[in-house]
């Protein structure tokens, strides 16, 4: 099968959210038909709310850069679907990926003749089989593992990592983690292990609570990022420089250059970097690799003059953060917002906290079944310049007519559409 097949194929297993499955007992037998290529290798594992995607970027940059075959499984995909597995910054090739398809999906099929599965492997279940045999494969040494959904039935929580990382946690997927801070981390929580060091991020105290009552049941060492001071910050439109001094005796400091923009980063750097020096990862290295790394979708500048930014704020912290941006670097020029999202997010908070900083707001829908009609979100705002526009195409036809800085957000896969859009017009 070819790459266009295994895509097919892959999209018709159905949504990821819809046909999650909260059991791990298909994907440890799918993995231990496979040989168990989840147990090659050395793993960091990542969960939390926000700032997961770009702290296991740059926690992978910084691996590269000191010297490891390193891998990289992120999810959901902008454009194509290969964008999930890296191996040394490159997206995995066609070839190794029709090759991992194959060895997962005739592996499935055998369960499935003999019954020992009851039904083929979800579209997340089949990827993170398929990154742990690419992985395997190409003899990666260390892999930075991004969880899918929660953490604790996450399909990817099968791994005895060396560090388990867990990002600022806050509302999001409540349908699936639950409708309380406390409930929501402590499935992210579940990705600690017996005796293996974890790294927090900054988190609100009744997530803390969760998660160190978790850790000290596993006597699970903890390094909290605030181990690490921020000093003389500096932030741009477009990255932040700061100094990051350690508490730690004998740790020293390093000079950070993060070209990630949003001071939301600064947090999440900071967080990668006490990840980076638990793993044993030299100052420069992690100097070097944070200010190499790269995050497509999180305040992406895709246009100049005028300016035309992606960022998947799909939740209401990523809207409070892209809001916070905004009226740091754009509070006193006009901006427009380009606005799409799915049925199951939190819409009204996104909304009430975007929308009042935009002179005009054009409503459009990602190409998703999931995705909330545009015309239905007329009703929850009452934003004096509304406009509606079929597709992201449209919209941004519609906002090329009228210059004025543009920010398109919401969901991830309305950013993904909007970044192709962007390449196919750059070709």
């Amino acid at each position: 099968m070819n790459f266009a097949g295994t895509a097919r194929f892959l999209f018709s297993l159905g949504p990821e959210l819809k046909t999650v499955k909260w059991d791990l007992a298909r994907i440890e037998t799918l993995l231990a038909a496979l040989g168990n290529p989840h147990r090659a290798g050395r793993f960091i594992h990542v969960a939390g709310t926000n700032g997961k995607g770009s702290t296991c970027a740059m926690i992978a940059s910084a691996l590269r850069v000191s010297g490891f075959r390193t891998g990289l499984y992120t999810s959901p995909h902008l454009i194509n679907p290969r964008e999930r597995i890296q191996i040394d910054g490159e997206l995995i090739g066609e070839q190794a990926w029709c090759e991992a398809f194959e060895a997962v999906h005739t592996a499935a099929e055998r369960l499935l003749a003999r019954d020992e599965i009851e039904a083929h492997p979800s579209f997340f279940e089949t990827v993170t089989a398929m990154a742990f045999v690419a992985f395997a494969r190409a003899s990666v040494e260390v892999v930075v593992l991004e969880t899918g959904l929660g953490g604790r039935l996450d399909a990817t929580n099968l791994v005895d990592p060396e560090i388990a990382v867990i990002t600022p946690i806050d509302f999001d997927h409540e349908a699936f983690l639950g409708s309380s801070i406390e409930s929501i981390a402590a499935e992210k929580a579940g990705i600690l292990k017996v005796g293996r060091p974890a790294v927090f991020a900054e988190q609100r105290p009744e997530a803390f609570g969760v998660l160190e009552r978790r850790a000290l049941a596993l006597d699970a060492p903890v390094t909290l990022s605030s181990a690490w001071r921020v000093e003389d910050l500096h932030l741009e439109k477009f990255g932040s420089r700061f100094t990051l001094v350690a508490l730690l005796e004998g740790a020293g400091e390093i000079p950070i250059v993060c070209p990630l923009a949003g001071e939301h980063q600064v947090e999440n750097a900071r967080t990668a970097v006490a990840a980076l020096y638990n793993f044993g990862v030299s100052a420069a290295a992690i100097a070097k690799g944070i200010e190499s790394a790269g995050w497509p979708g999180r305040l992406e500048r895709v246009h100049r003059n005028p300016d035309i930014i992606l960022d998947g704020a799909h939740n209401p912290a990523g809207a409070r953060a892209l809001a916070a941006y905004i009226r740091r670097f754009f509070g006193s020029e006009p901006i427009r917002i380009i606005y799409g999202a799915m049925r199951d997010k939190a819409v009204d908070e996104v909304i009430g906290t975007l929308f009042p900083l935009a002179a005009e707001v054009i409503l459009t829908a990602p190409d998703q079944p999931r995705a909330l009609n545009p015309k239905s979100l007329v009703q929850a705002s009452d934003h004096p310049n509304l406009r509606v526009a079929a597709t992201i195409g449209d919209a941004l036809r519609m906002a090329r007519s009228e210059p004025m800085t543009t920010f398109v957000t919401g969901s991830l896969f309305l950013v993904g559409e909007a970044r192709a859009i962007n390449e196919d017009m750059r070709r």
